[in-house]
């Protein structure tokens, strides 16, 4: 599959990543001399780079050249820019109508707040997640840029795609694809809802179980300043925890009981579990039951063996980074296709542009005037 990216940032380079991650070609198509983030280090691997001036008519028709053996596109601009440009989904797909044209917002292609400015804390904060996170009493606290961003939104692209690829493959006939991100952090909320609808769930911050209060789900502090996590949901790994704690005779501690009764029994694990490092305490609890895993750094994510054994992240031919995911025992990935750094921008733009139909002589001329680079 050959997927053309027009250069954005975070949730759609983050499909494009995806998208590469599991064997398509992706060419993104980058402004001549733009800034190049940080971030862009892993979002842009494995991909294509072309520079083309789109605000110039002659690189809009380089770019729909390109469309015309693609399978999809993607962008990530506020709706109606791309169709200020020349290059919205009806000149795409009168051009080629097997197209899947994917599209990456906030606030989704309509509805009052769709030319309103916005990052992930905004969107996820008209969605109600915000509001679940944080302590009981406490603000909200954001959740990184994962689940707007991220989780609901570049990884919904990616699943959108898929499947009206899928759809076009079965029919012959592309569609528009709207991913917006206040949808995305909604839908990752369903089972939230699913609490809430059952009366298990209260409308509050930090009281529910998985709000971190509750003694057998959450993190403690240990005597090096580092943390552990905890996850003993389940009561036959709530006694494996109780156990290992040395508190099996405690009754307070005897069963998990009401949501009363948590604030004394955290207090009562959390004095135990000062008393060691963290590592002790990974160490001690190796091979129980009681779901306690030690809370990693970034960098130390890396070299934990469970994850070196499963190459969960990339060391070699360029920065440290996730793998692809998810895996697949017919079509693995392997050195040889998993991608590197990004590219160096504009790098391929000439052999990709010449795959397209352009000639040495028009090449020679969009680069004189500056519409590609």
């Amino acid at each position: 599959m050959r997927v053309v990216e027009l250069g954005g940032i975070g949730p759609g380079p983050f499909a494009g990543m995806v998208l590469s991650g599991l064997g398509a070609e992706v060419i993104r198509i980058d402004r001549p001399g733009g800034r190049i983030s940080p971030a862009d280090t892993i979002l842009l691997r494995g991909r294509r780079s072309v520079a083309v001036d789109l605000k110039h008519p002659d690189g809009v028709a380089a770019v729909l050249r390109l469309t015309d053996s693609a399978d999809a596109l993607i962008e990530g601009f506020r709706p109606g820019v791309t169709e200020r440009l020349g290059l919205g989904p009806d000149e795409c797909l009168a051009r080629n109508s097997r197209l899947v044209y994917g599209r990456m917002t906030g606030w989704g292609q309509d509805g009052p707040l769709a030319q309103a400015p916005g990052h992930d804390i905004n969107y996820i904060g008209l969605t109600g997640v915000l509001h679940a996170i944080g302590p009981a009493g406490g603000d909200p606290v954001p959740p990184l840029n994962l689940i707007g961003d991220f989780g609901g939104g570049g990884m919904l692209l990616a699943l959108g795609v898929v499947s009206a690829l899928l759809h076009a493959r079965a029919t012959g006939s592309g569609q528009v694809v709207d991913a917006a991100m206040t949808d995305g952090s909604a839908l990752l909320l369903a089972m939230t809802y699913g609490f809430l609808a059952g009366g298990l769930w209260s409308d509050e911050r930090g009281v529910n179980l998985f709000s971190g209060c509750a003694p057998h789900y959450t993190t403690y502090r240990c005597a090096d300043g580092d943390h552990v996590a905890v996850g003993a949901i389940e009561p036959q790994f709530y006694a494996a925890l109780v156990h290992g704690l040395g508190l099996s005779d405690d009754p307070a501690c005897a069963t998990q009981g009401a949501p009363g009764t948590w604030p004394d029994v955290r207090r009562r694990f959390a004095e135990v579990f000062a008393t060691r490092t963290r590592d002790a305490w990974a160490e001690h609890f190796a091979g129980t039951q009681a779901c306690v895993t030690p809370v990693l750094s970034l960098t130390e994510a890396a070299t934990h063996p469970h994850n070196a054994a499963r190459g969960t992240f990339v060391h070699g031919d360029g920065p440290l980074r996730p793998a692809p995911a998810p895996r697949f025992s017919a079509t693995p990935a392997t050195p040889a296709t998993t991608p590197g750094a990004r590219p160096e921008q504009g790098e391929d733009t000439r052999s990709v542009l010449a795959g397209a139909g352009l000639t040495e002589s028009e090449l020679d001329s969009l680069t004189r005037r500056g519409v590609i680079a």
